[in-house]
C-alpha cells in the first residue's frame, strides 16, 4: 500500500485529494494546525497528525519514514495587504522548510501545489515555456508563489524528487472561501459588480486526480499547469445567478470602478483592521486576463481539462446546500 502524506489536507483542494487518494486505496497521513476542524478528515479514516510548516522540528518529527508521496497542498490565498507577512511565511518559508525535511527523509516523491499565479499576468495565453512575471510584492500573492517555487528548485539542486501543479481557477465541492464566496454575494443582493475580466476554470476533482497522475508520470522539476473552460466573469456569474434563481447580470462593471471601489475599501481597512470584500490585489486579477493552456498535463499526466463550467458550479452549489450553507432553490 503508497503512503501519501498531505498538507492542507482540510482545506478546499487538499479535502478532494485525500478522498481520491483513499479511494485509490493510500494509506494517507493528514497534517493540520491545531486549531482546524479535522471532523472531515477523520471521517475518512486518515492518519492525523499536527504539525506547523514553520517549525522544521515539528515537521520532521510528523513526516513518518518511507513516504511514497508527500502532496504539498497547503497555501496561504490571501489577497489582502493585512495579511502579507504572514503569507510570506506560509507561502515560501513554509515551503522551503518542508522541502528540505522531504529531501532530508526521502520521501519518494514531493508533489506541490502551486498556482498559475505564479506565472503573473499576460496578455496572451500562459503556457509553462511563459515567462514567470510574479516580481511586484504589491500583488503578494503571485510573488510569494513564484519564490515558494523558487525555494522548492533549491531543494531540487540538492537531490529532492519534485514536481510543479499549477493549477487555474479552481471550482469544484469543499469549497467555502474560494469561489464559493460569489454564491453567498450573489445570494445576499451584495455582488459589487461584474468584472471584466476573463479566466481559465478548472474542476477540483480534475485537479486533485492530476497530483495523482503527477506521482508515477510527472517529470522532476517540471511545472504542468491545470487549466480547463475558458470564460468571462459576466458568464461565470450569470450562470451562479441561475442557480440561485436570482436576476442574471447582462453588463460589466467598467474596470476603473471596480478598482476604485477596492482601493477606497483598502484604505478603510487600514482602520478598521478587517479585510474588505474587494482589495487591489483581488480587483487586478477580476478585470484582467488569466487564460492558461493545459496541453501539456493533458498530454503527460492525462489531465481531464473539459470538465463542463455548469458541472463545476453545480457541484459546489450542492456541496453548499449539503451543507446548509446556502438556502434550497
Amino acid at each position: 500500500m503508497k503512503h501519501a502524506f498531505v498538507t492542507g489536507a482540510n482545506g478546499f483542494l487538499g479535502t478532494n485529494l485525500v478522498e481520491l487518494l483513499c479511494a485509490d486505496g493510500w494509506q494517507v497521513t493528514a497534517m493540520h494546525r491545531h486549531t482546524s476542524d479535522i471532523r472531515k478528515l477523520r471521517s475518512m479514516g486518515v492518519a492525523l497528525v499536527e504539525g506547523s510548516l514553520d517549525d522544521t522540528d515539528a515537521l520532521r518529527s510528523a513526516i513518518p519514514g518511507n513516504i511514497d508521496a508527500l502532496f504539498h497542498v497547503a497555501a496561504n490565498t490571501s489577497m489582502w495587504r493585512g495579511g502579507n507577512a504572514q503569507q510570506w511565511r506560509d507561502n515560501v518559508v513554509g515551503s522551503a522548510n518542508i522541502a528540505r525535511v522531504a529531501r532530508e527523509k526521502g520521501v519518494g516523491r514531493m508533489i506541490v501545489t502551486s498556482s498559475i499565479s505564479a506565472y503573473g499576468y499576460h496578455r496572451e495565453t500562459i503556457t509553462e515555456e511563459s515567462e514567470k512575471r510574479a516580481d511586484n510584492p504589491h500583488h503578494h500573492y503571485l510573488y510569494t508563489k513564484k519564490r515558494g517555487e523558487l525555494a522548492v528548485q533549491r531543494e531540487i539542486a540538492q537531490g529532492l524528487d519534485a514536481v510543479f501543479l499549477n493549477p487555474c481557477a479552481i471550482v469544484g465541492k469543499y469549497d467555502t472561501h474560494n469561489w464559493a464566496q460569489t454564491f453567498f454575494l450573489i445570494d445576499q443582493g451584495r455582488l459589487p459588480g461584474v468584472p471584466p475580466g476573463y479566466g481559465s476554470f478548472c474542476h477540483a476533482g480534475a485537479v486533485a486526480r492530476a497530483h495523482i497522475e503527477a506521482v508515477e508520470k510527472g517529470r522532476c522539476g517540471e511545472n504542468y499547469i491545470l487549466a480547463g473552460i475558458d470564460a468571462s466573469f459576466l458568464e461565470f456569474f450569470g450562470k451562479i445567478a441561475e442557480l440561485r434563481h436570482k436576476p442574471v447580470p447582462k453588463r460589466t462593471t467598467p474596470a476603473f470602478v471596480i478598482q476604485s471601489v477596492a482601493w477606497c475599501s483598502d484604505l478603510w481597512s487600514r482602520v478598521s483592521k478587517r479585510e474588505p470584500v474587494i482589495t487591489p490585489q483581488k480587483a487586478t486579477l477580476v478585470t484582467g486576463q488569466v487564460v492558461a493552456s493545459s496541453a501539456k498535463a493533458e498530454r503527460e499526466l492525462n489531465y481531464q481539462s473539459g470538465v463542463a463550467l455548469e458541472t463545476m458550479l453545480c457541484e459546489c452549489h450542492d456541496w453548499l446546500v449539503q451543507q446548509k450553507l446556502l438556502e434550497p432553490k
